[in-house]
């Protein structure tokens, strides 16, 4: 009965009367009883507190009545376990942090509270977030449930599977290098990565600018609400980015038609030796077709950005790494290839992190000034379909740069954007002849979510495999 229903229609069936938030909570805890041993999307399921808040919404609903609701009240989700939430174990993908419990909630925590959602529990995660697969020494791998033997993607990989497996209608995620738009490819749903400073990391610093939170949804419009929800700036944010004009929502964006747009797109690589497997150059051009048909001026451009591009993200990646303090006797706990990041982080002197960081921001301004006639960007999500998580674990002993070889193979386009800040989705578009999902991506202008989800509406209306869902 819920399972067909995205989390705006949840929030009205709730609103209305015809299903209760504690009929949403245990199904969808009967769900994840059910699957995630399969699926590996959830380290940790809050069982006793989701039923506690359901029924508290309950009572909520009996006394303040339907008008005075919440936006998205009563539906479930799940927060990723790289986000602090108080009084629920947080490992952060890692066995050095397997029985850590914050104290407190991150604000974009306290913000979908605030819009009505229940939390059922925290999503898996790779060790810190740093790889584009989900896989750890807590909980395994998540698997996208298209085909069980492949990767969820990652970082947000349990968060894309839980909502592909119809677990949740949206779950939180983050994305520091393609963390939301790779799983969301891998596992055929929608995942927004908003502009930097859209979403607050606070009370946590965010020093590169690289990391955003954000949503991953079975629809545009549910991913919309949950941006409407997470858009709201806390103290002392480093990053700002400039809000919508008063009465105007993300959500009312998404349900309007954008117009004729200007969509600049590209597939090569460069001289890096990257290829692009023909199955997302497919999907590539069939979202090419579908943008000419619904009007679209889309023209061929060269890549804009350079190859200075690896290494400033590798530098920066590699200090990143080091923002969580571990004794030695914890670190070693830590993966090699964690351990590989980390020690390249203390490697880096102050001067070669300025540089990186100044490189950054110099690459930025010539990337958006290239690309300031077109209204949008299009790409491949991914240079690979998915893949079993054997690739990238690679063989006892391999050195990691090996393994982020392959990682670079898989994503070479996703966090191009996230140096440049501007909002990026991946869209699920396209499916091959054995039902993998192939995600397309949109790049926005900076801080145009608003035109980026209308545009992600308009191609998700016209789009025949757009809502395909996966049999369990």
């Amino acid at each position: 009965m819920y399972d067909g229903l995205d989390a705006v229609a949840q929030a009205r069936a709730v609103r209305q009367g015809e299903v209760s938030p504690v009929d949403l909570v245990t199904h969808g805890l009967g769900l994840i009883e059910a699957h995630n041993d399969a699926l590996g999307a959830f380290v940790t399921v809050t069982p006793e507190a989701a039923l506690s808040e359901a029924r508290a919404a309950e009572r909520r609903i009996a006394s303040d009545g339907p008008d005075r609701l919440p936006p998205l009240f009563g539906v479930p989700t799940a927060i990723k376990d790289l986000t602090p939430t108080a009084g629920v174990r947080t490992t952060f993908g890692s066995r050095a942090y397997d029985t850590y419990v914050p104290s407190t909630d991150a604000h974009s925590v306290t913000l979908l509270r605030a819009a009505g959602t229940i939390s059922l529990g925290k999503t898996n995660t790779p060790e810190f977030g740093l790889s584009a697969y989900t896989d750890n020494d807590v909980q395994g791998s998540a698997r996208t449930p298209w085909d069980l033997s492949r990767s969820a993607g990652g970082s947000s990989g349990g968060a894309a599977a839980a909502v592909a497996a119809g677990l949740v209608p949206f779950a939180h995620g983050s994305d520091g290098g393609g963390s939301l738009r790779i799983p969301a490819s891998s596992c055929g749903v929608f995942g927004l990565k908003p502009s930097r400073g859209r979403v607050s990391p606070g009370p946590e610093a965010n020093v590169a600018g690289l990391t955003v939170e954000g949503p991953l949804a079975r629809t545009v419009r549910d991913a919309a609400a949950v941006l409407d929800a997470l858009a709201v700036p806390m103290t002392g944010d480093a990053h700002w980015a400039p809000p919508l004009p008063a009465g105007e929502s993300f959500l009312a964006h998404a349900a309007v038609e954008p117009g004729r747009l200007r969509i600049a797109r590209y597939a090569d690589l460069g001289d890096s030796g990257f290829s692009v497997d023909p199955v997302c150059l497919a999907a590539y051009e069939s979202a090419t077709e579908l943008l000419g048909s619904l009007g679209h001026d889309v023209q061929e451009v060269s890549n804009p950005f350079v190859e200075e591009l690896g290494e400033l993200f590798f530098t920066t990646w590699g200090v990143q790494a080091l923002r969580f303090r571990l004794s030695p006797e914890k670190e070693e706990l830590l993966r090699p290839v964690t351990r590989f990041w980390r020690e390249r982080g203390r490697q880096t002197s102050a001067e070669d992190f300025f540089r990186a960081l100044e490189g950054q921001q110099r690459l930025s301004r010539r990337v958006i000034t290239a690309t300031r006639h077109f209204d949008a960007v299009l790409t491949p999500t991914l240079g690979l379909p998915p893949q079993p998580p054997e690739y990238f674990l690679g063989g006892p002993g391999e050195d990691p740069m090996e393994q982020i070889g392959r990682q670079s193979l898989f994503s070479p386009f996703t966090s191009a954007y996230n140096l440049t800040g501007q909002p990026a989705a991946s869209l699920p578009l396209y499916w091959t002849e054995d039902a993998l999902p192939i995600g397309v991506s949109l790049t926005g202008r900076p801080a145009g979510e608003a035109q980026l989800l209308s545009l992600c509406a308009q191609l998700e209306a016209a789009a025949p495999w757009a809502h395909r869902r996966p049999v369990l």
